[in-house]
């Protein structure tokens, strides 16, 4: 499962962008999806992460100001980020975990990350 990321960019703080993070292949079913971001010299840290049912959860820095969503016919993960700040300057990471189909039509578990995308934001 191919996991594609889109909409990152250069915007001025108190801005807002969204991402988007589709995914590609024999999906049978995805369970929980997450956005995790990176700055130069830091570690990768989960932002949100939302469940099948929808469930969501954020990390303390991004609430209220971010919300994930996803479209489940789709395949598709968003996350809406309001009110940018510098220090959300990063790369960007979907990931998704669930199962997809083989050749013979059996499930097999699957955890795949997004390619990044890059989100700069300017004082």
């Amino acid at each position: 499962v191919q996991l594609q990321a889109s909409g990152g960019g250069l915007v001025q703080a108190g801005g807002s962008l969204r991402l988007s993070c589709e995914a590609s292949g024999k999906v049978s079913s995805i369970n929980d999806m997450s956005w995790h971001r990176q700055a130069p010299g830091k570690q990768r840290d989960l932002v949100a992460s939302i469940t099948s049912g929808g469930n969501t959860n954020y990390a303390g820095s991004v609430k209220g100001r971010f919300t994930i969503s996803r479209d489940n016919a789709k395949n598709t993960l968003y996350l809406q980020m309001n009110s940018l700040k510098p220090e959300d300057t990063a790369v960007y990471y979907c990931r998704a975990v669930g199962h997809y189909y083989t050749d013979n039509q059996d499930p097999v578990a699957f955890g795949s990350w997004g390619q990044g995308t890059q989100v700069t934001v300017s004082s």
